[in-house]
């Protein structure tokens, strides 16, 4: 179960970065078509498109990032934290008297 979501996991982060990279700045989407008028995909058609995508993929990538968080942490007996385990107190150390040289 875990392999088979970590793949789909791996999957939607390529496809997500590969959405983010088609995007154009400034919002023009594939910046593809030239200036025809009245296309199918039109640059804020294609824009709000992949505005979109990206949103689902992203709320994807989240999704599967808590299962995989949730199923990796199953069958785990729960540790103690190190901030639980109160500190040793330190040995106090005789001071040293600095040694003297003959002259």
């Amino acid at each position: 179960m875990t392999t088979v979501l970590l793949t789909i996991h791996i999957m939607i982060a390529l496809a997500l970065v590969g959405v983010v990279l088609i995007q154009r700045s400034e919002g023009g989407g594939l910046g593809i078509g030239g200036s025809g008028g009245g296309g199918f995909m039109t640059t804020r058609g294609t824009a709000n498109l992949l505005t979109r995508v990206t949103g689902v993929m992203a709320a994807m990538f989240m999704v599967t990032s808590l299962a995989l968080a949730i199923l990796g942490s199953r069958g785990h007996t729960p540790t103690r934290s190190i901030l639980d385990v109160p500190a040793a107190p330190a040995a106090r150390a005789s001071p040293r008297r600095p040694a003297y040289r003959r002259r």
